[in-house]
């Protein structure tokens, strides 16, 4: 069975709310919140602050992801 790359992110990001905070992208993405502000900060990431805090909208972590899948087809960790 094949799977659309839609569906693939339909399913890795369902019950997320459409714009994340930094806990839920590290949740997502499997990393420590600290990689997250890391990545924001590198402008790897895009996000908008609200406040004091950071929020991520799930169409940016979805691009970043594809971005990350295509710069490394292998999957190997940089």
């Amino acid at each position: 069975m094949e799977f659309s790359q839609q569906d693939v992110y339909k399913l890795m990001f369902y019950g997320y709310p459409e714009i994340l905070d930094v806990k839920q992208v590290s949740k997502a993405l499997g990393v420590s919140a600290k990689t997250v502000y890391k990545l924001i900060q590198a402008g790897s990431l895009s996000a908008m602050r609200v406040g004091r805090e950071f929020r991520v909208p799930k169409v940016a972590v979805m691009k970043y992801v594809k971005a990350f899948v295509f710069s490394n087809p292998t999957g190997a960790a940089e």
